[in-house]
Order: C-alpha cells, then structure tokens, then sequence
C-alpha cells in the first residue's frame, strides 16, 4: 500500500468528496429516465460495439443505468448502500474511496471490452455490465472493515456484518457458478477492485512465529495490569477515545507501527506510522 499513500499525499486533493451521495443522485437520474423515458436508457448502456462506432458517451453513461427495478426495497437498499459508503469514505479517506469505486468502474469497463473482443464483436451483453456488482464489493468491503459491526436486517434482524459478508459471497459464488462465459467475466470484473484490496490489505506477518510471540508477550504484560471496574481496555493513539465514548467505535492494533498502539477505525488507516529512533 506505500504507492497508494504516495499517490494519496500527492494527489489527495482532487478527490471527489461525498461520492455516495453522488452515486445516489445517479441511480435517481436513471430512476427518473426509467419512469418517464424509458427508451433512453438503451442508448446509455455499456456497449463495446457502439462505443467504437462513436457513441464514446457510453463509457460513462451507464453508470446512470439503475441495477434493478424501483420498489420499496430498492429504496432501502440505497440508503443502506449510501450510509456504508460513507462509513467507507470516512473510514479509508476520500481519496482510497475514490480510488477503489474508480478501479472497480475502471475493471467493469475494460472486462465489456476484453468479453467482446474474445467473442469477435456483436451487441447483446451491455445490460450485465452495470453497477449491481460495484454496489456488491462497497458492502464487502464495509464486512471486511467491520466484521463485528452489527445491523438490523430489515430493521428487525440483528446480525453481526461478517456473517452477512460471507451470505453475500456464497450468493455471489453461486451467481458465478451458474452464469455463462459472459456473466462470468461481469462478476470478475466488476469485484476486481475488491479483491486487489482484500489480497493487498491482508497482514500476513501476523501469523509468522515472531510476531505470534510478540502478542502473547503483550497479552501476557496486560493480564498483569488489568484494568479496574469502568476504565477502558481500548483507547485510540491518534484522538483518545475509548470503547466508553460509543460502542459502534472498534479499535485494532497496527502491525506496522513499532510498539503496541492502538487506533480507532477513524484513524486505523489515516495515522502515521510510528517508527523507533535509534
């Protein structure tokens, strides 16, 4: 991740902010074509075919092109996609969130271009490249963010975001299984983003022996200094807020950091490394 934070410190500030919102104003603009001009949406889709012979506006028009048919669910579903999205974005920052919505369009559009030239051209598969699969690696990737955090499904159910992260991904595995070629390179292309993130944001130095015996040392120190009745376990090294200031607030270690520091979700990502001085 060091060539994204040297991007992010170089280029952080034209990064487009709020963009949940404004992936929602797109989904209304297509609703609202979809109610009174339903025939315009056949020229937003993302065709190859028509893109290369002029109709270049598709490149980006069909990100206006609604997933689904509007109902009551679907109005759920987005303010449900909007407010972890934003979590997201305060989360990774503006600009990692515009970097990962934008690989995620930016893979979607090259695998319709890399599935027609393999098929050696025609027009047909426009309508499966949307942005269904796109809103799927934003809910991902809030699970793998929050595993413990818990909804209410339906506003009723309580579940923990893991277990409905892993629901989520056996559907998807099904989906996958029982589509075609084309189908097949929707789903890869359009969750390309999120699995470059989940591979290159895995820790794997966690499980190697020395650091397994560095966090049984610290549990060990811990154990001898446990905390009296109503002072906190968890405090963050950035802004000082513990487990006692909300309970919606997780707190992680930093491998990277040298010394056992602690960080809030609002700083896990966004804090700068700290580093011994010899």
């Amino acid at each position: 991740m060091n060539f994204l934070n040297k991007m992010e410190r170089k280029y952080g500030r034209y990064a487009i902010r709020n963009l949940p919102a404004i992936i929602i104003a797109l989904y209304v603009a297509g609703y609202i074509m979809e109610v009174f001009q339903p025939a315009i949406l056949g020229y937003l889709t993302l065709e190859p075919y028509y893109i290369l012979h002029g109709q270049i506006w598709r490149l980006v028009t069909w990100l206006i092109v609604p997933p689904s048919s509007l109902d009551v669910f679907t109005i759920i579903m987005l303010f449900f996609y909007y407010s972890i999205g934003k979590a997201l974005e305060q989360t990774w920052g503006a600009f990692r969130f515009n970097v990962y919505i934008f690989s995620g369009v930016l893979f979607t559009v090259l695998g319709a271009f890399l599935l027609y030239f393999i098929l050696g051209g025609g027009v047909s598969f426009g309508r499966l490249f949307s942005t269904y699969y796109i809103n799927m690696s934003i809910f991902l990737a809030f699970a793998v963010a929050y595993p413990n955090m818990q909804v209410l499904l339906y506003f009723i159910i309580p579940v923990k975001m893991k277990w409905m992260g892993l629901l989520y991904g056996v559907f998807i595995l099904y989906e996958f299984v029982e589509s075609g070629w084309v189908g097949k390179v929707a789903i890869i292309a359009s969750l390309l983003n999120f699995l470059i993130f989940f591979l290159s944001t895995r820790n794997f130095r966690r499980i190697s022996p020395k650091e397994i015996h560095r966090k049984q040392e610290f549990r060990r120190s811990t154990a001898k200094a446990a905390p009296k009745a109503g002072m906190p376990r968890h405090k963050c090294a950035v802004c000082g807020r513990t487990e006692l200031d909300g309970d919606y607030l997780e707190f992680r270690y930093c491998s990277k950091c040298d010394g056992d520091y602690e960080y809030c979700q609002d700083h896990l990502f966004t804090h700068e490394h700290k580093k011994k001085t010899y």
